[in-house]
């Protein structure tokens, strides 16, 4: 087999063209000869299509960025994805482009991107310029639930022979060489797993390697040195580590080539699924020419989508999201409130502190406080947030700098800000400003020093002093690797923008539309229905009479909205079985008895799993008392077993008559099912309580403490002693490097939910009260981290 590999391998003769890249075969109209003429009639269109007015500002640059995209020969790129995003409008799958590209004028009027660069003043070169020698990047996010759509519009149209996702290679990194090298040489997984945690993790971008843990971390150098395993497994793993370890699918890239793919790369199928996926990797595909088109799915987009739906179908409402007011006064009140849970980008403990004390008033300072809060820039938060209060406290760097940080009151917010600081300055060109953005990222020390020395000497060329110059080096220098570019903070702005605006003007359907985009997250789904409460939604059980598959939105007697939970969210109950009953009501009015839904009901996954599950979740309340109907379960599918197998005209075994709908079921007696049983049925299928709450006998109480739990975490400060009561709603215990047992706890109230955590010496004490579901009432002091509030608890004792 060997031999005759080698034989065929010396029978092929191929050479692959590098550097040159090649387009998808997209056919032009007849009106246009080229590609650069279509991409110039498309974007003249678009300002008519845009509602802007074409003034010489405008022309201009267009004209300027229609060149450089013509002398890099990009024009079918741009085609291809303006046709993609055609597409998805027209299908109403809601789309956003991230990165760059936003600073185009091109792609705003060719419908490619969302923002106008000119009204958000987005450097056209940050994206493309005569001197970067890349391909342009036009990344594109879509509805996570309709991604896939628009793969497949692309096989159609270009052919399926022609299009692939891109593979991905796994290495083996630090933590995990160790893991597969102790296995593969038959060491207990204790033996691996104890080497392995000993390694530390890395840093945001630079990797842990086995060679730099062994030199700062004393306890793993001594067991390399003493042990003779340890020390057989450190050198295998080190030789191991950075290589290849599997194959997968990139999260987002899409190639598609003129000719079939195999002209360009090797195919095979996922390992996972049937997908056909490149052999080559991203970098690798980019080198045989094939661009990469970024498919991203963003759930918050599928969010958005549903959140329309439900407008349209509850209140006859065209919600067109694109064309939103951005100067929406009760959208930047509830920013201004913190009401920020389920919105993109702008949610979490710091970013909402941060917006109520903002309190925003233009999508300017949504787009600065996505870019500001990130490792590195966060700093500046406070400086924007008080320059924004008091103007007097506005000053820049240099006089030159103003119209470039007007918008950010004086505050280096972007990346943009940092290069066109140095362009501006220093005399740095776009080509040489990208290389310092780029020395900023890698932290190299050799590469900085240069940097600062060529930055400081440009700005004394431009007449500064050095003294200066050095100042404004400092303040640019930790800022550049993890700053947004502003075209990106403007794009994700403008989504975070939207989500606000729908949960302001439409709260129940936007929280609906949350609630079924998270259905698979039980925490997160927890956390949402937290969130309803607090808006005064309420949030109702599932019901084979009102819910969906998703969740949806009912009216009560009151005319109150109220949200449903959605059948396909019960644990238990497939998707078939929830279709078929939502088919069947569709088809013939709602379900008026248990009987009645028993004999409507036909599907072969009615079985004793799917009907508990139905009755424990409360979907058949209406129909019936929870603990009879569960205490009666074989005997309704006996019943609906007899009712589907006898002719129309025959008397059933039961004394009914198939065809009549008045058929009926005689369920013996049972006890009532008790309230604690109902609550630990609900947070069992649905993943939390729904008809109530385990701490509602001590609901009053709790209601007239003054200190919640949501209160504490966003007033009390660290060291602070608190006192909390609620309920455990999860408890995850831990082993101590001397082998000694903690526990780290989630204790909720109707407020909110806190993370406790139990050191050594208490928790052999109390383990007992350290249980889901158990009702607590906690002492201990406030620890704050990363943002993130939790209790180290001293005492705790049980509600009674």
């Amino acid at each position: 087999a060997v031999e005759n590999t080698m034989r065929i391998a010396e029978m092929c003769d191929i050479e692959i063209e590098l550097g040159k890249w090649v387009f998808p075969d997209i056919k032009l109209p007849e009106r246009s000869a080229d590609y650069d003429e279509e991409l110039k009639t498309l974007t003249y269109e678009g300002l008519i299509r845009r509602e802007l007015e074409k003034t010489p500002e405008v022309e201009e640059r267009i004209e300027y960025e229609l060149k450089i995209i013509k002398d890099k020969g990009y024009a079918p790129y741009f085609l291809v994805v303006a046709d993609l995003l055609r597409f998805a409008a027209e299908n109403k799958i809601f789309t956003n482009i991230r990165g760059s590209v936003a600073g185009s004028i091109v792609t705003y009027l060719t419908g490619i991107t969302k923002v106008n660069p000119l009204e958000y003043k987005l450097p056209f070169e940050r994206f493309l310029n005569p001197e970067r020698p890349s391909a342009p990047d036009i990344d594109m996010d879509f509805a996570d639930n309709r991604r896939d759509e628009m793969i497949e519009y692309v096989k159609q149209k270009y052919g399926a022979d022609k299009v692939a996702q891109i593979g991905t290679f796994g290495t083996m990194m630090a933590r995990g060489a160790v893991r597969d090298v102790a296995r593969a040489l038959g060491y207990p997984y204790a033996t691996g797993d104890r080497l392995s945690k000993l390694i530390p993790m890395g840093s945001q971008g630079f990797p842990m390697t086995i060679e730099n843990a062994l030199k700062i971390t004393p306890e793993l150098k001594a067991i390399y040195k003493n042990e003779k395993d340890a020390k057989e497994i450190i050198d295998l793993a080190k030789k191991l580590e950075g290589c290849v370890r599997h194959v997968s699918v990139h999260a987002a890239g899409v190639v598609i080539s003129p000719t079939p793919l195999t002209d360009f790369t090797p195919l095979q199928f996922d390992p996972k699924g049937g997908k056909i996926i490149t052999q080559y990797d991203m970098y690798v595909v980019e080198d045989v020419g094939l661009l990469n088109f970024d498919f991203l799915g963003i759930r918050n987009l599928s969010i958005l989508g549903r959140a329309v739906d439900l407008v349209k179908k509850l209140y006859d409402e065209d919600v067109d999201i694109e064309r939103i007011p951005l100067d929406d006064k009760i959208t930047f009140e509830l920013l201004a409130r913190g009401e920020t849970e389920g919105l993109f980008q702008l949610n979490g403990d710091g970013m909402t502190r941060y917006l109520k004390e903002l309190k925003p008033t233009t999508i300017h300072d949504i787009n600065a406080m996505v870019a500001l809060y990130r490792p590195g820039p966060m700093i500046s938060i406070p400086d924007y947030i008080a320059r924004k209060r008091d103007p007097s406290l506005i000053k820049y760097p240099d006089p030159r700098l103003k119209d470039i940080l007007k918008e950010s009151y004086g505050v280096i917010a972007y990346q943009d800000d940092v290069l066109l600081t140095a362009i501006t300055l220093a005399g740095y060109s776009w080509l040489e400003a990208d290389k310092l953005r780029k020395a900023m990222g890698k932290k190299i020390p050799k590469e900085m020093a240069a940097q600062e020395e060529k930055f400081i000497s440009g700005c004394v060329d431009k007449g500064l002093r050095p003294e200066k110059a050095l100042e404004i080096w400092k303040l640019i220098e930790p800022f550049a690797a993890y700053g947004f570019n502003k075209a990106h903070a403007a794009s994700y702005g403008r989504v975070s923008y939207q989500t606000a605006y729908m949960k302001a003007h439409y709260p129940a359907p936007y929280m609906a539309a949350i609630l079924s985009a998270e259905s698979g997250d039980i925490d997160k789904v927890a956390e949402i229905i937290t969130e309803c409460k607090h808006m005064n939604i309420s949030v109702l059980p599932p019901d084979v009479n009102e819910s969906f598959g998703d969740f949806t939105v009912v009216k009560n007697k009151s005319g109150v909205e109220e949200i449903r939970f959605g059948l396909i969210s019960t644990k238990n109950l497939g998707i078939d079985i929830a279709e078929a009953i939502i088919t069947e009501r569709k088809l013939n009015g709602k379900y008026v008895s248990f009987a009645d839904f028993l004999t409507r009901v036909k599907h072969k996954n009615l079985n004793k799993k799917s009907l508990e599950s139905l009755v424990k979740s409360g979907s058949m309340d209406k129909l019936g008392e929870r603990g009879q109907l569960l205490a009666n379960t074989e005997e309704a599918l006996a019943f609906a077993h007899a009712i589907s197998h006898v002719d129309s005209a025959q008397t059933s075994l039961f004394g009914g008559i198939a065809s009549e709908p008045e058929a009926t079921i005689n369920l013996k007696p049972s006890e009532p099912a008790k309230k604690s049983d109902m609550l630990a049925w609900e947070k069992e299928l649905l993943g939390l309580y729904v008809s109530g709450h385990p701490l509602d006998p001590w609901k009053e109480k709790l209601n007239g403490r003054e200190m919640t739990i949501e209160k504490l975490k966003a007033t009390y400060k660290e060291g602070m002693l608190a006192v909390v009561a609620g309920i455990v709603e999860e408890s995850k215990e831990v082993i101590t490097k001397t082998n000694d047992r903690m526990a780290f706890l989630k204790i909720s109230d109707f407020t909110g939910t806190i993370e406790a955590v139990v050191f050594p010496k208490l928790y052999k004490d109390i383990k007992d009260l350290c249980i889901p579901d158990k009702c607590v009432v906690a002492r201990g002091h406030i620890s704050k981290r990363n943002d993130e509030t939790s209790l180290i608890i001293e005492e705790i004792k049980e509600l009674k």
